[in-house]
């Protein structure tokens, strides 16, 4: 009898990279599309954003003004 993993263990679980924009709730996958984050309201807010919101918000955070940068 072979032992299979299952749940967030599993190989190929994207659980720990995967993120939701926050104006439009896009699930994002780090590492395969581009995230953009707030360096300062990363953790206080989980500000991730998607490409096409990064352009709509002109580069900066809605929450404090903070210049976007990539997630790696």
């Amino acid at each position: 009898m072979s032992l299979k993993a299952k749940g967030s263990e599993a190989y190929g679980h994207l659980g720990w990279f995967q993120v939701k924009c926050r104006i439009c709730a896009t699930t994002l996958t780090v590492g395969i599309e581009v995230v953009y984050k707030c360096p300062k309201c990363e953790k206080k807010y989980n500000a991730y954003f998607c490409e096409a919101d990064k352009r709509t918000l002109k580069g900066k955070c809605p929450y404090c003004g903070t210049e976007l940068v990539t997630a790696i």
